[in-house]
């Protein structure tokens, strides 16, 4: 397997080597930070919801101020503690699985069956699309229920469905650019694994080329 700078072709091998490295590197780290599970868990879980909950407050604050601060505040207010909650436990679920995966890529012999192990990640952010809409469409119910106003959760379901059909459909809106850009926010915690391997497989690339200039220049 081979990608091509400029004119010169290159073997993936070297970099998919760097690369190995440096997630076990990250896994070795990890494995001596973390603790028992029975510590560790806890900790993850109101990390991530910490997280969703400050990426909610960014997504609303930005995109909809007036929604936030608005006649419906309080409604707003209490959706933040059930997605907070329904987004950390996708998140540690995903988490967990992503170490397993990682462990498992680690002892491919194949570029490819490397890269392929580490693409699940990318299945989990697609994943991670349906499940803010499910999170909304839960929440949304239950405030509902709270504030003594129940609404149909299929309904509520159908709305959010709507919305992000409307958004592919017409992607380039003024309004479907605020849900798409709300949805992208919500969406960061779950990106974090997609994320840390598009980083490290820069990083690889980049040492591989600081390398191959070096050698060159002798």
């Amino acid at each position: 397997m081979q990608i091509r700078f400029g004119r010169r072709k290159v073997s993936t091998k070297p970099i998919i080597a760097i690369w190995k490295r440096s997630l076990e590197r990250l896994l070795d780290f990890y494995d001596h930070k973390r603790g028992s599970l029975a510590t560790f868990f806890p900790k993850l879980f109101l990390f991530f919801i910490a997280l969703n909950t400050a990426c909610y407050w960014l997504a609303m604050i930005t995109a909809y101020p007036t929604e936030a601060f608005g006649d419906e505040r309080a409604h707003y207010f209490l959706l933040q503690f059930p997605v907070g909650f329904l987004g950390a436990l996708f998140d540690s679920l995903s988490f967990f699985i992503t170490v397993h995966i990682a462990r498992r890529a680690l002892k491919t012999t194949s570029p490819i069956s490397y890269l392929a192990h580490l693409s699940v990640d990318l299945i989990i952010a697609i994943i991670a699309t349906w499940w803010v809409l499910f999170v909304f469409s839960i929440s949304g119910w239950l405030v509902s229920l709270v504030q003594q106003n129940p609404e149909s959760l299929v309904d509520r379901a159908f709305v959010y469905e709507e919305r992000l059909v409307d958004a592919l459909e017409d992607p380039t809106s003024s309004h479907n650019l605020k849900n798409i850009y709300f949805g992208t926010v919500m969406g960061i915690s779950a990106m974090l694994p997609t994320l840390t391997h598009l980083y490290l497989s820069g990083q690889s690339v980049l040492a591989y080329l600081n390398k191959s200039v070096r050698r060159w220049q002798r």
